[in-house]
C-alpha cells in the first residue's frame, strides 16, 4: 500500500462554474435566485445556511416536495435545545414519500437481495408495495394502531425493510435489532419498549455456520407476555411456529395460496399522516458503556435530513443502485432504506463478508459489481482491512459504475483513503464521514462541491451548525475542541423512551454546554477547512497534563504492515504520567517471542519518530483480538473499565462485541502487565 500524507489533495472541487452539473449545485443557485445572495464557495453556502436555518429547510421541503396533509405554520417555531419546534402543524408521513417512488418505479427492480442464508432475491416496485400492504393487514388484525411499538428480531432482507415501512405507514413506530445479538441484548432493549408484535426469524447462515435462534427467540418471548410473535422461516423455509405464535404466511395472508395467486386481492398501502415530531423509529445507543437508550427519531427529522442528504449531499437518484453494508441495528440501516426517497434502488446484504475468504464470492466489491451497484456505504475499519491485505478490488472485479463510496464507524486513515482511489475507482467521489445513532445523520462528511483531503473530512452538511469549542466555549482552529452543534437539527431525537422528563436527553447531550448539544468527539478544523475526529473526548488520553487523542495513534499505527488493530489506553496515577498501555492484534507471521519483540520495537520507533516520545506505550501487550463494536468503534473505555474491576455486564454489553469470547483474555493479558487485579 503506498504511504499517503495526511492532508494530501486526493480530489480537487469543481469549478464554480460547473457547480449546475449537480443536484446540490443547482439546489444553491436556485437559493441564490430566490433569496438574492452569491456563493463564491461551498463554505459560504454553509454558513447561510446556518445563519438562515428557517429559509434553508423550507428550501429544502419544497424542493424535494414534502407532502404534507396539512400546511405548516412556521418552519421553526422555537430554536430552544433541547425542544426545537419543526414545521408545526404540518402532517406527514415518511413511508409515503417511499411509496410514491415505488410507484413510479412499479416495474422495475428496487430491491437486490444477496443473502447466505436464501440466495438472491429481488422485488420490483409493485412487489414490495405488495409486501408493505400484506404486513400491513396484519399488523390491523392484530390491533397495531398508531404510538404502537413493533419490533423486528430481523436481518438486512427484504421483509425486514417491508416490515419497517408498513409499520410506520400507519403510525406505529419500528424497532429492529439483528439477530446475532443474544436474548439478553436483545431484551435490554426491547423490554423498554414493549412492542405489540415481534417478527423474528428461525435462524441464519453466517459464513459456514448455522444458527438457529429457537432457544434464545423462546426466552425472548418468556420476558415479553404482552407481545403477538410472528415466526419469519429464514434458516428453514419449513420452520414451524412456536406455540402461541404464527407463521408469516399467517400473518400475511397467504396461508393457504397457491402460488401465482391473484394480487388484485392485496389491500391497499394504508398511509396514517402524523405530525411532524411523531415517532418514527427508535434507535439504540451501543450499550457499551451501560444500559442502551432507546432513542426515539421522528418522521418529519428523519424525512428531511435524508431528502438532504441523499439528495443534495450523496447526489442519489433513480439512475443509482445503492449498496449499504449494516446490520438491522445500526443507524447505517436506516440511511441505506431511505436512498428509495429519491427513487433508487437499494442493495442489501446478509452473511460473513469474509467468507470463503476477503476477496472471495462473498466479499463487499463481488456484490457490488455482480449487481452494478454505484453508491458504497460501509464501515471505515472494512476499508481499512482491504488496504492492509494488499487487495486490488479494480484488478478482480468491476467496479467502474461505482462512483461514491462514504464510509463511517471510525476514521478513514490517510493511506487507506489513498488506497481508495489507487485499488478501487480514481474517479470515485470518497467521503468519509462523522455522525451518529443520535441524529441519524452527519455532523461531518463530504459533498460534490468540496475537495477530498487524505484522512480529513471535508465539510459540514449543510444546514448543521458544527463547530470545535474549548471548554469555556470558545471556537477553535487547529487544535482538537469539542464538537458542538449550536443549532437545532430536524433530525435531532424528540426524546429518550422512558426518559423522565427528559433528565437524561439532556444530561447526554446539554451538560456541558446549556442549550448547545455536545457530541463527545474531539473535533479539529484544519488550516484548509478540513474536518479530523482525533477520538472520543470522554477517551483522551491525559498524558502528565497534555491531551493526546487516540485517533492520532491509529492513524500511524494501522499503516503498519505486521498489525491487524490496535488500542491505546490510558490508567492514570495521583498526578503522574499513569501507565499507557497499547494492545496490539498481530499479524498472524507474527510467532513467538523474538517475532514480537521485533515488532513492538518497530512500533516504538515508529510512534516516537511519526508523532513525539510521549506517545511511546510503557506498554505493548499482544492479545487474541481488539473488541469493536458492529459499527467498527474500539471500545476503549468498556475495557478499561473492565480491566480496573468493573463487571462486564454492566459496563459492556457483549452481544454487541465482535469476537467477546476474547474478552476475557485480553483483560487477564492486560492486569498482569499493569498490576491490577
Amino acid at each position: 500500500m503506498t504511504i499517503t500524507e495526511p492532508g494530501t489533495l486526493l480530489t480537487p472541487a469543481p469549478d464554480r462554474a460547473d457547480w449546475n452539473t449537480t443536484r446540490m449545485g443547482r439546489f444553491l443557485e436556485d437559493v441564490e435566485t430566490r433569496y438574492g445572495v452569491r456563493f463564491a464557495t461551498y463554505d459560504d453556502a454553509w454558513a447561510w445556511s446556518v445563519e438562515n436555518l428557517e429559509d434553508f429547510w423550507g428550501q429544502v421541503w419544497d424542493h424535494f416536495q414534502v407532502i404534507s396533509h396539512a400546511p405548516y405554520t412556521a418552519v421553526l417555531e422555537d430554536r430552544t435545545m433541547p425542544g426545537a419546534k419543526w414545521f408545526p402543524g404540518a402532517r406527514l408521513n415518511y413511508a409515503e414519500h417511499v411509496l410514491r417512488m415505488l410507484r413510479d418505479r412499479a416495474g422495475d427492480v428496487m430491491v437486490t437481495s444477496r443473502s447466505q442464508t436464501n440466495g438472491s432475491v429481488e422485488w420490483t416496485g409493485a412487489r414490495l408495495e405488495e409486501e408493505i400492504a400484506r404486513i400491513q393487514a396484519g399488523l390491523i388484525a392484530r390491533g397495531v394502531g398508531v404510538g404502537d411499538r413493533v419490533a423486528g428480531y430481523l436481518p438486512n432482507i427484504p421483509e425486514t425493510l417491508a416490515a419497517y415501512l408498513a409499520t410506520t405507514g400507519l403510525g406505529a413506530i419500528w424497532c429492529a435489532v439483528p439477530p446475532e445479538m443474544g436474548p439478553q441484548s436483545v431484551l435490554d432493549r426491547l423490554t423498554q419498549l414493549e412492542p405489540k408484535v415481534l417478527i423474528a426469524i428461525d435462524g441464519y447462515v453466517y459464513g459456514k455456520r448455522e444458527l438457529s435462534r429457537a432457544d434464545d427467540l423462546a426466552r425472548i418471548r418468556q420476558f415479553l407476555p404482552g407481545t403477538q410473535t410472528v415466526l419469519l422461516p429464514y434458516l428453514d423455509p419449513q420452520a414451524r411456529a412456536p406455540e402461541g405464535a404464527e407463521t408469516w404466511a399467517e400473518f400475511t395472508g397467504r396461508a393457504g395460496l397457491e402460488p401465482g395467486f391473484d394480487a388484485a386481492a392485496v389491500p391497499a398501502v394504508h398511509i396514517e399522516p402524523v405530525p411532524f415530531d411523531h415517532p418514527l423509529t427508535v434507535l439504540f445507543s451501543s450499550g457499551t458503556t451501560g444500559k442502551p437508550k432507546a432513542i426515539v427519531h421522528c418522521h418529519g427529522g428523519i424525512l428531511l435530513e435524508h431528502l438532504k442528504a441523499h439528495g443534495l449531499h450523496f447526489g442519489m437518484s433513480e439512475a443509482d443502485n445503492a449498496f449499504w453494508f449494516s446490520t438491522t441495528g445500526w443507524m447505517v440501516w436506516t440511511m441505506g432504506v431511505s436512498s428509495l426517497l429519491l427513487g433508487a434502488s437499494v442493495v442489501l446484504m446478509d452473511g460473513d463478508p469474509n467468507w470463503p475468504a476477503a476477496d472471495g464470492e462473498w466479499s463487499q466489491w463481488a456484490v457490488m459489481a455482480e449487481t452494478g451497484s454505484t453508491y458504497m456505504g460501509t464501515g471505515s475499519a472494512y476499508l481499512a482491512a482491504c488496504a492492509h491485505a494488499g487487495m486490488r478490488p479494480n484488478q478482480k472485479w468491476d467496479l467502474s459504475r461505482l462512483r461514491e463510496i462514504q464510509c463511517s464507524g471510525s476514521p478513514l486513515a490517510a493511506d487507506v483513503a489513498g488506497w481508495v482511489l489507487d485499488a478501487v475507482n480514481p474517479d470515485l467521489l470518497l467521503a468519509p464521514t462523522s455522525g451518529g445513532t443520535d441524529i441519524c445523520a452527519a455532523f461531518v462528511g463530504g459533498s460534490p462541491l468540496t475537495p477530498v483531503w487524505a484522512g480529513e473530512m471535508s465539510c459540514r452538511p449543510l444546514g448543521v451548525a458544527v463547530a470545535s469549542w474549548d471548554p469555556e466555549g470558545r471556537e477553535l482552529h487547529g487544535e482538537a475542541g469539542e464538537l458542538v452543534c449550536t443549532q437545532p437539527m430536524p433530525s435531532m431525537p424528540v426524546f429518550f423512551w422512558g426518559d423522565e422528563g427528559n433528565e437524561g436527553y439532556r444530561d447526554s447531550y446539554f451538560g456541558a454546554y446549556p442549550g448547545v448539544w455536545r457530541h463527545g468527539d474531539w473535533l479539529v478544523q484544519t488550516q484548509r477547512g478540513s474536518w479530523v475526529i482525533t477520538g472520543r473526548s470522554d477517551a483522551t488520553l491525559n498524558r502528565g497534563g497534555v491531551r493526546l487523542g487516540t485517533a492520532e495513534f491509529y492513524a500511524v499505527l494501522d499503516a503498519l504492515p505486521q498489525v491487524n488493530d490496535t488500542m491505546v489506553l490510558h490508567f492514570e496515577d495521583a498526578g503522574g504520567m499513569g501507565q499507557l498501555v497499547l494492545l496490539v492484534d498481530a499479524a498472524d507471521e507474527v510467532s513467538g517471542a523474538e517475532a514480537e519483540a521485533a515488532l513492538e520495537n518497530t512500533i516504538r520507533t515508529t510512534l516516537r519518530t511519526e508523532l513525539s516520545p510521549r506517545h511511546v506505550p510503557d506498554h505493548v501487550v499482544f492479545v487474541p483480538s481488539i473488541p469493536r463494536n458492529p459499527t467498527g468503534k474500539r471500545l476503549e473505555i468498556p475495557l478499561k473499565r473492565i480491566i480496573q474491576g468493573a463487571v462486564r455486564g454492566q459496563v459492556m454489553d457483549l452481544g454487541v462485541v465482535a469476537r467477546p469470547e476474547q474478552i476475557d483474555a485480553t483483560v487477564a493479558r492486560v492486569q498482569e502487565v499493569i498490576g491490577q487485579p
